[in-house]
C-alpha cells in the first residue's frame, strides 16, 4: 500500500499546480521526498480533476501507478449510471479505480467492490472512506469466481475489457474479457439486474443479439462524443428492447428513446430539396440507428436514405442534436464553390454519403479547419451530391 510521509504530503501541496516532468527531473533538490509517489498522485490528481471534480476537493486521495484514464468514467457518465438503479445490494465486480463503484454504490444500502489487482484494492479501501463511503466493502478476487460464490443481490455491474490479445479494439461481446454473452445466465441469476458498460466500439446489434435477457439499451454520449453502451438485462423478458440516446452537454441532457421494432416499421419523407434549417442527430442517435424515428418524431424530413441528415422550414427548438440555418448550397464547380463560400478560408467539414473523404475535400477547396463556417457534404434524395454551408445555432 502507498504510504505518504510528512515530507511528500506537504511537497504535494505546495506543488499541485507545477510541471510534472520538471518536478520529476528536480528530484535530487528534494532527499526527503519520495519523488515517484509524488509525482504519481500529482498527474492523478490533476487528471481526475477533470474527469471527476467532486473528487479533487477530497485531501488524501491515493491514485495508481498506471491511471487508465481511457478506461474510467467521468463524473457525468457514472452520475447517469447511479440515476438508473436504486436498491438495498449492490456488487461491482470490476471494480478498477472504483468510479463507478463509488458513484453507484451512493444508491444502496450495501455495496461490494471485487477487484483482482491487490493495488487497486488496497487504494479502494483507502479511498471509500475519505468519499463517505464506508458501507462498500472491498474484496480483493476475481470476479467471476467471487460471481459463482456470491448470494443474490439487487444490482450487479460489470465492465468487461474491451480489447484483444493483439490489442486492437473489439466490435463483439464475445471478444472482451470476461465474455458477458457466455455468462448471461448465471449473472441474471445473481441479480434482480444487470448493468454491463460496454465499449461504444461495439456493434449494438450483435450486443442486442448475444444478450436476450437485455431489457434496456443506453448509448451514453457527453459533449456529443459516444462514451458507453450500456445494458441493462434482467430474468423477465420484454418484446421489444427499449434504446434510450443520451447526450449530455453542458448546456442540458438530450435524450430520445425508440426500439428497432418501432424504426422498422416507421415511414419518414425523404426530401430532395433544402429548406431553411439543417439538422444533424447526436452521436447516440446516429449510434444507435433511430433515423427514421427521429425524422417521424420531430416531423423533419431526411435528405436521403443513407445520409442522415434532416431539414425543415421550421426550426425545431429540442432537436437532440447540432441545427444550422443554411446560408448557401452549391457543388465542387470552382465557380460554385467560390460563391458558396462567400470570401472564408476556414470550415468545418462534415462528411455524410459523399463520395470523397474530409480531407480530400480540404485538399480541394484549400479551407482550413474552424471558423465560424460548418460546410456539409454529402447527397441529397435524388442522387444529386450537394455542398451545404451553414452557420451553427
Amino acid at each position: 500500500m502507498i504510504t505518504l510521509s510528512p515530507a511528500t504530503l506537504d511537497f504535494i501541496r505546495t506543488h499541485t499546480h507545477d510541471d510534472v516532468r520538471t518536478l520529476a527531473l528536480q528530484a535530487h533538490k528534494f532527499p526527503e521526498v519520495n519523488m515517484e509517489i509524488a509525482i504519481r498522485q500529482l498527474a492523478g490528481h490533476r487528471v481526475l480533476a477533470e474527469k471527476v471534480p467532486s473528487w479533487s476537493i477530497v485531501e488524501g486521495l491515493l491514485y495508481p501507478r498506471h491511471l487508465s484514464l481511457e478506461q474510467c468514467s467521468s463524473e457525468a457518465t457514472a452520475h447517469y449510471k447511479a440515476s438508473l438503479a436504486t436498491g438495498d445490494s449492490f456488487v461491482d465486480l470490476t471494480g478498477g479505480f472504483g468510479i463507478d463503484c463509488a458513484f453507484l454504490a451512493k444508491q444502496f444500502a450495501q455495496a461490494v467492490y471485487v477487484e483482482r489487482q491487490e493495488e487497486l484494492c488496497a487504494l479502494a479501501a483507502h479511498n471509500f472512506p475519505l468519499l463517505g463511503l464506508s458501507h462498500i466493502s472491498v474484496c480483493n478476487d476475481d470476479g467471476i469466481a467471487y460471481l459463482w460464490r456470491m448470494q443474490p443481490v439487487d444490482l450487479l455491474f460489470i465492465d468487461p475489457a474491451r480489447r484483444n490479445e493483439q490489442g486492437g479494439k473489439t466490435v463483439a461481446i464475445s471478444d472482451c474479457e470476461p465474455d458477458v454473452a457466455a455468462l448471461a445466465t448465471l449473472l441474471i441469476s445473481k441479480a434482480r439486474r444487470v448493468m454491463i458498460k460496454l465499449s461504444p466500439m461495439l456493434d449494438l446489434t450483435l450486443a442486442l443479439r448475444d444478450m436476450p435477457s437485455t431489457q434496456q439499451a443506453h448509448i451514453l454520449s457527453v459533449n456529443n462524443e459516444c462514451k458507453e453502451l450500456l445494458l441493462i438485462a434482467a430474468r423477465e423478458p420484454v418484446e421489444e428492447v427499449a434504446i434510450h440516446c443520451i447526450n449530455l452537454t453542458t448546456k442540458g441532457t438530450q435524450t430520445f428513446s425508440f426500439t428497432r421494432e418501432a424504426e422498422q416499421r416507421t415511414e419518414c419523407t425523404y426530401t430532395d430539396k433544402l429548406e431553411t434549417y439543417l439538422y444533424e442527430p447526436n452521436a447516440s442517435i446516429l449510434k444507435a440507428g433511430a433515423f427514421r424515428s427521429i425524422a417521424s418524431f420531430y416531423k423533419v424530413k431526411k435528405l436521403h436514405p443513407n445520409s442522415h441528415l434532416y431539414t425543415s422550414n421550421e426550426r425545431i427548438e429540442n432537436f437532440p442534436g447540432r441545427t444550422f440555418r443554411i446560408t448557401s448550397t452549391g457543388s465542387l464547380n470552382k465557380k460554385e464553390l467560390k460563391a458558396l463560400m462567400q470570401g472564408a478560408t476556414k470550415a468545418n467539414i462534415t462528411v455524410r454519403n459523399f463520395p470523397a473523404t474530409v480531407a480530400e475535400l480540404r485538399k480541394r477547396t484549400k479551407l482550413a479547419d474552424g471558423g465560424a463556417v460548418y460546410l456539409f457534404a454529402t447527397t441529397l434524395a435524388n442522387e444529386q451530391k450537394v455542398l451545404i454551408c451553414g452557420e451553427k445555432l
